[in-house]
């Protein structure tokens, strides 16, 4: 639910509903929360001394929870990205009873006004985040990134990093940056275009009040910064995929290709917001000429993202090559371990590889249970984020309701019709009886409810 966002509090009453209906922990039992204090006053002592390297993060400005700290040196005609991830598993112990409630949440869980986290804040937002306050452990990944944007994974150490400045999205100079910043952004970028990636980052939504109790929908596009801060821990996803699939180990992400029932109703859906896509040319090349600075292309990079079948986990398996069709490559998470469980198990993985030492047992055995967890807490957060956003549309439209608006039809499945209105980012359905995909019609809204979330068309003559 990074994708919506509500600083006016428009959505505050219903949002509370959310977090009751899904049972969104408002806080840590007692246990975990004691567990948690212990373990924030441990004392590393397994790891190398990297004080001296100039790590900076950077973050929406907010943000407290800092997994990854960023340094770049060249090499000849490379560069080594030193990405610093948080050493969540210097903390947490397997079995212990901050990791029985990991594995209970398995992510943290975002709506508009905040989250639920996966650890508790004195971990998450202290001991173990990134903070430039003091010496922090962490693992360093240093990737070796060459002039075509190649990624290699050189070598993987625990160590005590001191973060010089808490850097924000919003905010950020270019002096600010480690140099060469932009060119290691820039070369990984390069390398994604020559496998014909297809990342679709679309941006935040926004509840805007309008005044007199009105709202609008906006979207506020990716700035640069986040773009290239995305391209680092890119690199440094694929790096560690690479080396777990060559020591026949791992946990990987995977995504299929829409199909192609998915693929004509995105044809629809250009249609409807009067974008111009080629009937020859494929998804994965259309998508990356997408501004998300115009409204349209943005609400379109939004429904491209909830087209298909979502993301899932795997764990490796002998003859096979899991494979991420978004990425264009074979795929892991490691650089979010204070936000997603499975990435503490990854690091611990990549760590014993890189040092020449078996993974452990534990984090072999996680691999096979981790996907039925992750699954089941991006399920939750799909629920959370579908009731979130018909939230947001039944409080932008309640004042609307008598207006007629123009919609196409993206397609026609067992629940009726599916429609997208041409102006707004809305997909809604409507009794229309004898219609067919690509269809124009024109509605007339009749409820808009924020407290049943529920929005109602039907079709006018």
């Amino acid at each position: 639910m990074k994708a919506l966002v509500d600083k006016s509090g428009a959505l505050a009453r219903g949002l509370t509903d959310i977090r009751q209906q899904f049972r969104v922990p408002a806080a840590f039992p007692a246990p975990v929360v004691a567990a948690a204090e212990q373990a924030a006053r441990r004392t590393p002592t397994d790891h190398a001394d990297r004080t001296g390297r100039p790590f900076v993060t950077l973050d929406p400005a907010s943000s407290t929870d800092l997994d990854q700290a960023l340094a770049i040196e060249r090499a000849g005609a490379d560069l080594l990205l030193h990405y610093a991830i948080a050493d969540v598993a210097w903390f947490v112990s397997d079995g212990d009873p901050i990791d029985a409630e990991a594995w209970k949440r398995g992510t943290s869980q975002y709506l508009p006004d905040g989250k639920a986290a996966l650890y508790p804040p004195i971990l998450g937002e202290q001991a173990a985040s990134l903070l430039p306050d003091g010496p922090r452990p962490a693992v360093i990944f240093t990737v070796r990134v060459d002039p075509e944007g190649a990624v290699r994974l050189d070598g993987v150490e625990r160590a005590l990093i001191r973060s010089r400045a808490k850097l924000a999205y919003a905010h950020v100079r270019t002096g600010d940056l480690p140099p060469d910043f932009g060119e290691l952004a820039s070369r990984i970028r390069r390398a994604e275009d020559r496998r014909g990636a297809a990342r679709v980052d679309p941006p935040e939504q926004e509840v805007t009040p309008l005044g007199n109790g009105h709202f609008e929908l906006l979207f506020r596009p990716r700035l640069a910064s986040e773009e290239n801060n995305a391209a680092l821990s890119l690199a440094t996803n694929l790096a560690v995929a690479d080396v777990l699939l060559a020591h026949r180990t791992g946990l990987f992400r995977v995504m299929p290709e829409p199909d192609a029932k998915a693929i004509r109703r995105l044809r629809q859906t250009a249609r409807a917001f009067g974008l111009v896509w080629p009937d020859m040319e494929p998804l994965s090349q259309y998508e990356r000429t997408l501004d998300p600075a115009d409204p349209k292309q943005a609400a379109f990079m939004l429904a491209i993202r909830r087209a298909g079948e979502r993301a899932s986990y795997v764990p490796w398996r002998e003859g096979e090559r899991p494979w991420h069709a978004a990425m264009a490559a074979t795929y892991a998470h490691a650089t979010a371990p204070l936000r997603r469980l499975a990435d503490r198990y990854v690091v611990r993985a990549a760590l014993a590889i890189a040092n020449g030492q078996p993974v452990p047992d534990a984090v072999t055995d996680a691999f096979e249970r981790l996907p039925g967890v992750m699954a089941g807490a991006a399920a939750l957060g799909g629920q959370i984020e579908s009731a979130a956003i018909d939230l947001a549309e039944a409080v932008m439209l309640h004042d609307r309701v008598g207006e007629i608006f123009p919609a196409i039809v993206t397609d026609i499945d067992d629940r009726g019709t599916r429609m997208q209105l041409r102006d707004l980012p809305v997909v809604a359905r409507v009794a229309a009886p004898g219609t067919e995909p690509g269809k124009a019609l024109c509605v007339k809204l009749i409820e808009a409810d924020p407290d049943r979330r529920r929005i109602a068309f039907d079709l006018t003559k």
